[in-house]
């Protein structure tokens, strides 16, 4: 039997209900088919042998695929801290700290990028702290005089860009 209806809602119901039915094997029925009717003829007096019952095949519908989704999961977690473990590792990530702003220009690595984590540091040690982590940086282009010069052509090396620290967050 086929229910059509004009309204929009009906139809996703019946399509719904209609998927929900294959997904879960027909109300608990199983895909099996039985075996054909013989095509011939029986002696009379004997009984067709018995057929093995049909081997329950699994599903791979949804509900089954998301039971072995929750058989896994214990594996895929990490194992839950008791609350004193959780404390341990909060008090080993929150060290005090303070922050302190300056301008430190940042030296330049061998790879030719400024290491302004040196500066930060220089920059804390400066202000009696033993380390620190920049969280500001500022860039200027430094010149020699020569570029001031009226009709002179300018050289690449005449220019270069120093990269300061400008506050860092300072721990001991």
């Amino acid at each position: 039997m086929m229910v059509r209806s004009g309204n929009p809602a009906m139809r996703f119901g019946t399509l719904t209900s209609a998927a929900m039915l294959l997904l879960l094997g027909g109300g608990g029925t199983g895909w099996t088919q039985s075996a054909p009717p013989a095509l011939g003829l029986q002696e009379q007096g004997s009984t067709p042998a018995p057929s093995a019952p049909p081997a329950h095949e699994e599903n791979p519908g949804l509900i089954n695929e998301m039971g072995k989704l929750f058989d896994k999961l214990p594996s895929i977690l990490p194992p839950i801290k008791s609350p004193s473990e959780t404390m341990n590792d909060l008090s080993r990530l929150a060290k005090p700290s303070t922050m302190v702003s300056a301008r430190v220009v940042c030296p330049v690595s061998s790879n030719g990028a400024p290491d302004c984590k040196q500066a930060a540091d220089q920059l804390c040690q400066g202000k009696g702290y033993k380390e620190g982590k920049s969280l500001n940086a500022d860039s200027a282009e430094k010149c020699s005089a020569k570029v001031l010069i009226p009709g002179r052509q300018r050289k690449p090396d005449d220019c270069r860009t120093d990269t300061f620290v400008t506050s860092a967050l300072c721990q001991n």
